[in-house]
């Protein structure tokens, strides 16, 4: 068989959120979020779950440092719980809660891993909340002023920060649906979200330049490959809408300095942002790299019913392929299309893949254990599909699992398991499932066997 090898120098890690697993959600100090909140709304969650105690990975730490070392994981990307550091969101920092990060990214670097951090992963503080949110402009100084906290403490060890994680789950699901945290449903709020999250994302990228530290900064954004369902004018143009609304309102200002200017003609004056004299320079400064989140490709048409953007979308799975526990399709060639897609659109970007990985009906055996070979094609596929974009002459310099563990999947609670590793949620055993052992082997030859 072919031994497929990936670029010298490729990085191979695995990828949490703070609220999905640290748990300890009012220890030592710590502050009330948006999702401490939203979990606690009647019939918001699946099972009425939250992320109270998740997978206890705020006392479990050191247990999954050894655990990523021992599947030979070169980076652990990784979010911090902004209220765990800033209890309001401003003012005081929480001693604890930057000790406990600080111990960490020192822990990691110990045994050999690199720390990817992600400052935002949808948790705001409630307090901040409360006074508006990320629709309120004074949100984007916050969050530079936290930014700079965790700069000055850790950047002189971390490798790659990410200021925000998917963005368009904050404003869409969470201001413009009202599905997500903080569960708003106003259209124009989310637009404004929208530009207030780039805005801070553009601050804080200026304080860590301005600190002049060692590591890399970007951003991670969820990009879906859209496909149209007729060749007809109307799905072409819901099409576009789609695949606008999901990358090119982020990466348009991000890169070339203005929104997409048929989007915002479609959503009309009052829905589009407010932009003030300078900000979208500050959006645009230079970052080191483009994070990708990709799960999934949509089939997408015209809709009279169909909402502000006036389309429905249907997921497409790849022949011989089926549905994930969510309900996604896959599709692994969306992949290498999402990427090869950045390239032609955007440049030469420094990419990498920071979240793909698929929920299964995972079926343990007596000892716990999982042989989830359903999750193994899935990853060999989308990191064949990472192949063919590379061979394109894409960037693309690192791959991230999702996810290490199994955890709390937002609104549907804990049925879905996206994790390498079970986790016994009675119990908190942790016991890799066969796609860590497979995924382990694949980083040690930094190769696929097709």
């Amino acid at each position: 068989m072919d031994d497929r090898k990936f670029p010298d120098g490729f990085l191979w890690g695995a990828a949490t959120s703070a609220y999905q697993i640290e748990g300890a959600w009012n220890d030592e100090g710590k502050g009330e979020s948006i999702w401490d909140r939203f979990v606690r709304c009647p019939d918001r969650i699946a099972n009425g779950d939250t992320g109270d105690i998740a997978c206890n990975g705020y006392r479990c730490i050191w247990e999954d440092i050894a655990l990523m070392q021992a599947l030979g994981l070169q980076s652990y990307r990784f979010s911090i719980a902004w209220t765990r550091v800033q209890p309001r969101g401003w003012g005081a920092v929480n001693q604890q809660g930057l000790d406990f990060y600080d111990r960490l990214v020192d822990r990691l670097l110990a045994v050999g891993i690199q720390a990817n951090v992600t400052l935002n992963h949808w948790d705001l503080p409630q307090a901040i909340q409360d006074r508006g949110g990320w629709s309120a402009l004074e949100t984007a100084d916050w969050f530079a002023e936290y930014a700079g906290i965790m700069f000055r403490r850790l950047g002189d060890r971390v490798a790659l920060w990410t200021t925000h994680n998917e963005p368009w789950m904050i404003a869409f699901p969470g201001y413009a649906l009202g599905t997500f945290a903080p569960g708003i449903a106003d259209y124009s709020r989310a637009y404004q979200t929208v530009h207030h999250l780039l805005l801070a994302h553009g601050k804080a990228v200026q304080v860590f330049r301005q600190g002049a530290y060692s590591g890399e900064i970007g951003i991670v954004l969820n990009l879906t490959h859209h496909l149209p369902k007729s060749e007809m004018a109307r799905d072409l143009a819901a099409c576009q809408r789609a695949a606008e609304e999901n990358g090119a309102l982020f990466m348009d200002p991000l890169f070339k300095g203005q929104y997409p200017e048929r989007l915002l003609e479609w959503i009309g004056t009052d829905h589009a942002p407010k932009i003030r004299l300078g900000e979208m320079g500050l959006i645009g400064q230079p970052i080191d790299f483009l994070g990708v989140n990709y799960y999934f490709t949509e089939r997408v048409g015209f809709s009279e019913h169909g909402g502000l953007l006036k389309l429905f979308r249907e997921p497409i799975s790849a022949p011989g392929w089926g549905r994930t526990e969510m309900g996604w399709g896959i599709n692994p060639s969306g992949l290498t299309a999402v990427l090869r897609d950045i390239r032609a659109r955007y440049g030469d970007l420094k990419l990498y893949v920071t979240e793909n990985g698929c929920a299964l009906e995972d079926v343990p055996d007596a000892r716990g254990f999982v042989a989830d070979w359903g999750r193994v094609d899935f990853l060999r596929s989308h990191l064949h599909a990472i192949q063919e974009a590379i061979q394109a002459g894409v960037n693309v310099c690192g791959y991230y699992a999702w996810s290490l563990l199994d955890n709390f999947e937002w609104t549907s609670g804990y049925r879905p398991r996206f994790g390498l590793v079970r986790v016994d949620y009675d119990t908190m055993e942790r016991i890799p499932k066969q796609s860590a052992l497979w995924y382990r082997d694949t980083i040690d030859r930094n190769g696929l066997m097709l």
